[in-house]
């Protein structure tokens, strides 16, 4: 028994000693040291968001390429064809996605079938 008791306080003071001692609480906090990048690192190049354009050729919103009145109206054409549960029926979207779901829906009527009023503007 008496053995067990030492051995085990020689295990607890060789894990004391090894534990780092706590850091006194500095006055400022230290400032974080910025990160360096390898030397080796191609260059970065850092863009202002309040200078970046949208790149040529990306989609422009319905609603800055033909205006609210028109890109609502087409909106609510492609919500009233659409069956879709979440359908790219949005002004954000490009007039030809909204339209190209205008054409899908309106394309699912059979031959003999009425189709919306929608489907014929």
């Amino acid at each position: 028994m008496r053995r067990t008791v030492i051995a085990l306080l020689a295990v607890t003071a060789l894990v004391a000693g090894c534990e780092r001692p706590a850091e006194a609480p500095a006055d400022e906090p230290a400032a974080a040291a910025a990160p360096e990048m390898p030397a080796d690192a191609p260059p970065q190049e850092e863009v202002d968001p309040a200078v970046a354009m949208t790149p040529v050729g990306a989609p422009v919103s319905c609603l800055n390429d033909i205006g609210a009145e028109a890109a609502q109206r087409l909106v609510d054409r492609c919500i009233a064809v659409s069956p879709a549960t979440r359908p790219p029926c949005n002004v954000a979207n490009p007039c030809e996605m909204i339209q190209g779901e205008i054409d899908r829906s309106c394309e699912m009527y059979a031959p003999g079938e009425a189709k919306p009023s929608e489907c014929a503007a």
